[in-house]
């Protein structure tokens, strides 16, 4: 038999063995290695059946063709890797902010195995606040049960924390930092921007779209105060009351699509100590607090930058000291009330422990401040009450402002927002975590607005950042 070699433009014949043919059509199969296996145990039959001939004239037409082959194949598997590759950025693109179909190579994650995503991945992501460059990180936290409060020997506990209670808690992304000003100055910028979009008579709040409008906080009276202890970009932002923390995540909401809100205590807790059911997530010993909390013996009596110190398990940061945050429940230096365990059960819901303030104080804060002079006001089951009247206490307005509080330690109270996984079906449910609806701070808002115009009020949805743009325009 011949090998065929291709020399410039023509092809020669060179005498060669049968085993050497063979070896040729091998090499030429190798080539297309989809059809390898098959293929080969084939040509080892024909060369043993086959007359000499025909497998010497196969052998030339198959080399012959092998080159065409090879121009056809190589850019074909590349356009079907491009299309999956396309398919999968399309099948990511319809899915929600933070569910993956694939598990990631780094970061927090957590595998869904039940509801509408099952078999895909909760994961971190960064966020960006529309029409800005000011970003958020989120991070995702599983369910789970655990132990919410302290046990009678934990050292340094109070008796606000107990008798502990099981708690079942659903998946949330929870912020891998507290809101800092670069976000928190955002919707602070709301009251000139509402105002100029008044002036101009578009987007007029009323009874009919009222329900997507958000309060915006008055401009600081004394600047100085609130910024006292810091108001860099990457600081934990401080001294807002719980309703207007509460404003921040429904506009939050609105402006982006996805709905957030602060935690409930119970995700506040778990989320802190994850996993872990020490007094502290890192142990129990407080003299290693330094590597994981600014408090009063490490942050030079200011709000530190947020994420540079240590980590809980789950990539969170500053859960203990810098700022305390607010949680949705309410308080009782009674503790906590344990609601009745049926038969059957092993754990309650979030919704059963959530406890829905009836007067707007006090309220839960968690984690301890800056301020802290003591480790265990940053233990995990601590608990600290808010107090709206001492902490407006030096607030010369009347009515005192709804959006800011005037007195320590409120310059240590700022917040961090959560993401259930499973959102709130209707838009009322939506509300139910947005707005209380407490008189008190009703009156008071439609005063400071309506009638001493402080603050504003307009509608927030994702078209809210072209209205700012065109008014930002017109007045140029």
């Amino acid at each position: 038999m011949r090998q065929l070699n291709r020399t410039q433009s023509c092809w020669t014949f060179e005498p060669v063995s049968g085993e050497d043919a063979l070896a040729t059509f091998e090499i030429a199969l190798r080539i297309h290695g989809r059809i390898l296996c098959c293929f080969s145990i084939t040509v080892r039959l024909m060369v043993h059946l086959m007359p000499s001939n025909i497998l010497r004239f196969l052998t030339f037409v198959f080399v012959a063709t092998t080159a065409g082959a090879l121009v056809v194949s190589a850019p074909s598997v590349a356009v079907q890797e491009a299309a999956v590759d396309e398919t999968q950025e399309s099948q990511e693109a319809s899915l929600p902010q933070g569910i993956s179909e694939q598990q990631p190579e780094s970061g927090q994650f957590v595998e869904l195995t039940e509801g509408p995503f099952a078999g895909k991945f909760m994961v971190e992501y960064t966020a960006t606040i529309p029409g800005t460059d000011v970003t958020f990180e989120m991070v995702p936290v599983p369910s789970g049960t655990f132990m919410m409060g302290s046990p009678e020997t934990e050292e340094g506990r109070n008796e606000d924390e107990g008798p502990q209670r099981s708690v079942a808690v659903e998946p949330f992304w929870i912020g891998k930092h507290e809101v800092t000003w670069a976000c928190y100055k955002t919707y602070m910028k709301l009251d000139k921007q509402f105002r100029k979009i008044a002036d101009k008579e578009i987007r007029v709040v009323n009874e009919e779209n009222g329900i997507d409008a958000v309060t915006a906080p008055s401009s600081l009276y004394d600047p100085g105060f609130t910024y006292s202890q810091g108001e860099e970009p990457e600081q934990p932002a401080a001294s807002m009351t719980r309703y207007a923390a509460m404003q921040y995540t429904k506009w939050l909401s609105l402006l982006t699509g996805d709905f957030y809100r602060l935690p409930t205590e119970a995700q506040w807790e778990y989320a802190c100590r994850a996993g872990t059911n020490t007094a502290y997530y890192f142990g129990d010993d407080p003299d290693d607090l330094e590597d994981h909390a600014w408090i009063l013996d490490t942050s030079d009596e200011e709000r530190q930058e947020v994420g540079q110190l240590e980590p809980n398990p789950w990539g969170l940061y500053d859960m203990y000291g810098n700022v305390a945050e607010w949680t949705l429940d309410a308080y009782s230096e009674d503790g906590y009330a344990v609601p009745e365990m049926r038969d059957g059960w092993t754990a309650f819901s979030e919704e059963q422990v959530y406890v829905r303030p009836a007067e707007v104080y006090p309220c839960v804060v968690r984690g301890g401040t800056f301020e802290a002079d003591e480790p265990e006001l940053c233990r995990s089951a601590s608990r600290m009450p808010s107090d709206d009247p001492l902490w407006k206490n030096i607030d010369p307005c009347t009515p005192k402002s709804p959006w800011w509080f005037t007195t320590e330690p409120a310059l240590g109270v700022g917040m961090r927002i959560v993401r259930p996984l499973s959102a709130p079906a209707t838009r009322d449910e939506m509300e139910f975590w947005w707005d209380e609806q407490l008189e008190s701070i009703e009156l008071d808002v439609r005063n400071r607005i309506d009638f001493n115009g402080r603050g504003a009020r307009g509608l927030v949805d994702p078209e809210l950042p072209e209205a700012i743009e065109a008014t930002g325009r017109r007045r140029r």
